[in-house]
């Protein structure tokens, strides 16, 4: 192949979509390896692993969409009683003694 036929701007862009692609691979690995398994849609890493190397732009992007599910919210079941409250209140700054 004849790389003296291809045009500086060809080569711009292509390095441009090389860096995206790097850099969204990246990211994305880094992304997974911090995400617990249970919060993936797989219940698996490997699978992502996969589809974010050999799928080049596509496969990060895909895994920033939809591959992990959303956080646990908490929902506290019992409101604490304002004696708790004043407790916790007395024992991390002490009572207002004027």
């Amino acid at each position: 192949m004849n790389f003296d036929l291809i045009s500086p701007t060809v080569w711009v862009v292509v390095g441009i979509a090389a860096v995206i692609q790097i850099g969204l691979m990246i990211t994305a690995l880094i992304a997974l390896a911090r995400t617990p398994n249970n919060r993936l849609v797989f219940d698996a890493k490997w699978p992502w692993v996969l589809i974010i190397v050999l799928i080049n732009i596509v496969g990060p992007i895909i895994f920033f969409a939809i591959a992990r599910k959303p956080a646990p919210t908490f929902e506290p079941t019992t409101v604490p009683h304002a004696a708790d409250l004043n407790r916790t209140v007395n024992s991390l700054y002490g009572t207002d003694q004027r």
